[in-house]
């Protein structure tokens, strides 16, 4: 990545991305993946030292694995269960967060401004992407090829870059959304909390995630790297920032958990929660990412899980256009795939905070009562424990053929190729649109013409076999170490999965070429 003044601010990119935040971040940590030029610009030129998302889920650490960091680029806590608590009825539900799916912990902490920092060492390392710091945008301008950015910079002069494409990620109140007509709409669902982060914790910060569900003050908490712990209290009606900001009064909240002699604040902050979505992601060559788009109040923490979703979904699209593999109609599948998952995102988090903020007695002894009961009935004690209420990122429509296991990602498990060590199955697939073949080689029922145009659209070949089996034909092979890939897709089967992991199309082995026409008609 080239960083630089805005003294040397290019005239032109392929694509020009507002807002250097974690999603900012990792899309154009993703675009230099690609191949894709691209320039970021942001206000500020450090990153902010205060936490504020704080919860990943096995999606977000996956699509984080895509933009290229490891599990030790940034410190997580695994967190084995989430309780809720009742001052009425004590414990009434858990959900069972142990364990990883897709070759990552289900549920993590993690703190911000590390996480933010391994992505733009990421960034640092591809040419491709350049950050301008000090700019903020004023205006933009669409024609029929591209995007004008008007800027202002830090000594208040006018600038311009022309892009191909433009991305907003930056934040709830978005700019780039203003300037689209996007503003979000209607009523909001918006509560003051109290967010506080305490250090010097080691050894003493619970190991899981709790839900206070008190009517006379709600309260999650939950440990952070580094000998961090957060707590986050909603005010209650005539309550003010500075007041609950005062020292004394953060004293007396915490009271149940530090004695005042002990208690260390690293930051305290009111925020306001929202749940909020556009009506469309994209106009024209603009698109929206992440908070920009969407806002998610933070009782399932998938607030930022959400604009990772966003990136990974958009990035790949925006590179096939922008190499020439693909037509930009593709681009409208960005706002049909991930716009419904949003709205269900955003409408479980308002259910859960009807659990963890009810608003009298009376009401938190019927509701948290029910969960208890609940609870007792296996299959619904399973729903909730086992996370079944999370809806599931599969698509309804979008860039695939209609089918069985379309529309829905491809598992991740442990593979070993031939002569190497054994990695995790995304490392194989890599930034390429890929012909899988599970227990076949893809490649022998295809025709060199469709195999020559799957390569030119920046498609490959991988066969997977059940371990122990040994390859077919001279595609590129790996043995399925874990069971996790191949139980997916029966054997004597192909796919076709996105560089997000999504599986575009699947066939018997016999189809490959009937498989690979449809699939490119969609990029067409």
């Amino acid at each position: 990545m080239i960083e630089s003044s805005t003294a040397v601010l290019p005239a032109s990119t392929t694509v020009l991305v507002i807002g250097y935040g974690p999603v900012g971040a990792t899309i154009a940590a993703l675009l230099g993946r690609y191949g894709v030029a691209t320039l970021v610009i942001d206000r500020l030129d450090e990153i902010l030292l205060i936490p504020r998302a704080i919860a990943l889920d096995n999606e977000a650490l996956r699509i984080l694995q895509m933009a290229g960091l490891g599990e030790d680029a940034f410190a997580r806590i695994a967190i084995p269960e989430v309780r809720m608590h009742s001052p009425l009825l004590g414990q009434f539900a858990r959900a069972n967060t142990a364990g990883s799916i897709d070759g990552h912990p289900r549920l993590v902490t993690f703190y911000q401004p590390e996480l933010e920092q391994a992505l733009r060492r990421e960034v640092a390392q591809w040419p491709n992407v350049q950050f301008c710091s000090g700019l903020e945008l004023l205006d933009l301008q669409q024609d029929a090829l591209g995007v004008t950015a008007i800027l202002k910079d830090a000594a208040g002069a006018r600038r311009e870059v022309r892009a191909d494409y433009l991305i907003g990620a930056d934040g709830a109140s978005s700019r780039v959304r203003n300037l689209i007509g996007q503003d979000f709409q209607g009523t909001t669902y918006a509560e003051d909390w109290l967010i506080v982060d305490a250090g010097q914790r080691e050894g003493k910060a619970i190991d899981h995630v709790e839900f206070i569900c008190d009517p006379r003050r709600p309260a999650p908490h939950m440990p952070a790297p580094g000998g961090r712990e957060r707590w986050e209290f909603m005010l209650q009606p005539g309550e003010s920032a500075a007041q609950m900001e005062q020292p004394e009064q953060l004293a007396a909240l915490l009271g149940r958990w530090i004695q005042p002699q002990d208690l260390h604040i690293e930051r305290q902050a009111v925020y306001r929660f929202h749940a909020r979505c556009c009506d469309s992601f994209q106009q024209g060559r603009v698109f929206l990412a992440g908070d920009a788009a969407h806002i998610t109040p933070p009782f399932v923490g998938q607030g930022l899980v959400a604009g990772l979703r966003d990136a990974a979904n958009l990035c790949w699209k925006l590179a096939w256009v922008c190499r020439g593999h693909a037509a930009p109609a593709i681009l409208a599948s960005y706002d049909s795939e991930r716009r419904p998952h949003a709205h269900k995102m955003i409408n479980l988090a308002k259910r859960m905070g009807h659990l963890i903020m009810p608003r009298s007695q009376l009401k938190a002894l019927l509701v948290h009562g029910l969960m208890r009961l609940a609870g007792l009935v296996p299959p619904l004690r399973r729903l909730f424990e086992e996370l079944k209420i999370k809806p599931a990122n599969h698509f309804a429509s979008g860039l695939f053929v209609a089918g069985k296991s379309s529309g829905g990602q491809l598992a991740q498990g442990l593979v070993k190729p031939l002569g190497s060590a054994i990695l995790l199955s995304d490392e194989v697939l890599g930034d390429q649109l890929s012909l899988v073949g599970f227990g076949v080689d893809p490649q022998a029922g295809l025709d060199e013409p469709t195999r020559t145009r799957w390569l030119a659209r920046g498609g490959q070949f991988l066969q997977v076999g059940l371990r122990g089996q040994r390859p077919a034909g001279n595609t590129r092979f790996v043995e399925d170490m874990s069971d996790a890939l191949v139980p997916a897709i029966k054997p004597g089967q192909l796919a076709v999965v996105r560089p997000d992991r999504v599986i575009m199309h699947s066939a018997p082995a016999a189809q490959a070429r009937q498989l690979l026409e449809e699939c490119l008609a969609l990029l067409d």
